[in-house]
């Protein structure tokens, strides 16, 4: 369950920008995920739940938004999503070739794990 030891990154950032802020809470956080990172949502929430208590982050909201992934052609220079057909096997893990020429494709979108947002309660200054 690599989702935890992700998550546990994410959570010691978030809690850091909190602090620099001193935040009093944190409401809600908005992730952004790649389709690439194989990371799962309900298990990316079970982690923060579970690393959210008893911090300034429990009971806050997490929102998960999810990239779509892209790929550049080293041959053809065809760059865009892979094309998968839904009772393929590779479905979950594709196989990352060009769907114009069949050549070697590597991926140019999709790996993202970004913190874009924090809304936080910090006090009057």
């Amino acid at each position: 369950m690599h989702e935890y030891s992700v998550m546990t990154q994410i959570v010691d950032s978030i809690l850091a920008e909190a602090d620099k802020r001193k935040a009093n809470k944190v409401e809600e956080v908005d992730l952004e995920l790649g389709e690439y990172t194989l990371l799962g949502d309900e298990q990316l929430k079970f982690a923060y739940e579970l690393m959210s208590k008893d911090t300034i982050l429990e009971g806050s909201k997490l929102n998960i938004r999810h990239l779509k992934g892209k790929i550049k052609c080293t041959s053809c220079d065809y760059e865009g999503p892979v094309l998968i057909a839904e009772d393929s096997p590779h479905r979950m893990v594709p196989i990352l070739t060009c769907p114009k020429c069949s050549g070697i494709a590597q991926i140019t979108e999709g790996r993202e794990c970004l913190v874009r947002n924090i809304r936080m309660v910090v006090p009057d200054v």
